[in-house]
């Protein structure tokens, strides 16, 4: 249900930070989010995150009390809401990974004021990663085509190339392999799909209609599970601490990735070719390294480690 301003509703909110239209079941998980990684909340968190007037917040922490009741308790001392001992989540507020990436986001400058629910923040370094210049027209061209299933001519500068060249793009999806950004596309001059970074495309303009069907795309639609477990040559300590930093279970972990997306992926887990030395720098092997084999192109990644 909507809430309602009354008229002790408070000046009108900056553009900067949501209104006062914001649903109270919104608002509620707001009040569970706060409780959960803050530990207390107070009656101008809501107030001044979602514009609302002071009776408005009184009343949606009292819908919170009446929903969860052990969640919330009264510090009459500290004048705050603080977080019940036997603290259950209303919402999906208690996934570490959700506010890790909150936190990420938060901390990347990545995010408009107002739009995440993190309140206090602990210190937090980021390793830099290099910026990719992604023109504001190229990627809004590329959304376009995407969008209304067209073609996009563009002029791109690869690597196997000294000088840029023409091409005619049917995209169909953009991917992100850790550092760079890629629109996976129909090439019509090698009759292929493929990634492009779309940092290396120079010029951009609209074509006409596509007659490729994304789904034809095989690479793109085919699942991949590789099973990693740490190296065999660790002795049992280290390879409990491997366990635990990839999260494995009974000695192993899933990931599952597009096809497209395979080469990225084993390149990250140090299955790039290059022999390790020893079994701490290579920490994990792929245990299902023949089923995956089958899914690369060996002329471009012939060796997947040991």
């Amino acid at each position: 249900m909507t809430a309602r301003t009354t008229s002790t509703a408070p000046a009108a909110p900056s553009a900067s930070r949501p209104s006062g239209r914001w649903s109270q079941e919104r608002r509620l998980e707001f009040i569970d989010y706060r409780l959960r990684w803050d530990g207390h909340l107070n009656r101008s968190d809501l107030i001044e995150f979602f514009g609302i007037s002071v009776p408005q917040a009184s009343l949606d922490i009292a819908r919170y009390t009446e929903l969860a009741p052990n969640n919330i308790r009264y510090d009459t001392r500290a004048r705050t809401y603080l977080s019940g001992t036997s603290f259950a989540p209303l919402y999906n507020t208690d996934n570490p990974q959700r506010y890790l990436n909150d936190l990420l986001v938060s901390v990347s400058g990545l995010c408009s004021e107002g739009s995440l629910f993190i309140g206090w923040a602990p210190p937090v370094g980021v390793t830099p990663i290099p910026t990719r210049v992604v023109s504001t027209e190229t990627l809004g061209r590329l959304l376009q085509a995407i969008r209304n299933r067209e073609t996009v001519k563009v002029k791109y500068q690869s690597l196997t190339s000294e000088e840029p060249q023409d091409r005619t793009l049917s995209p169909h999806a953009l991917a992100f392999d850790g550092f760079r950004w890629h629109v996976r596309a129909f090439c019509h001059a090698r009759q292929s799909f493929r990634d492009f970074v779309i940092a290396r495309m120079l010029a951009i303009r609209p074509g006409g209609a596509s007659t490729v069907s994304p789904e034809d795309d095989r690479a793109w639609h085919t699942a991949v599970t590789l099973v990693i477990a740490p190296h065999s040559g660790l002795p049992p300590p280290q390879r409990k601490v491997i366990e635990l930093d990839y999260g494995m279970e009974d000695g192993e972990a899933r990931l599952q990735c597009r096809q497209a997306l395979l080469f990225y992926l084993l390149k990250h887990l140090g299955f790039d070719g290059r022999q390790a030395v020893t079994p701490q720098a290579q920490q994990i092997i792929l245990k299902n390294e023949a089923e995956v084999e089958r899914h690369l192109n060996k002329a471009t990644f012939p060796f997947l480690g040991q």
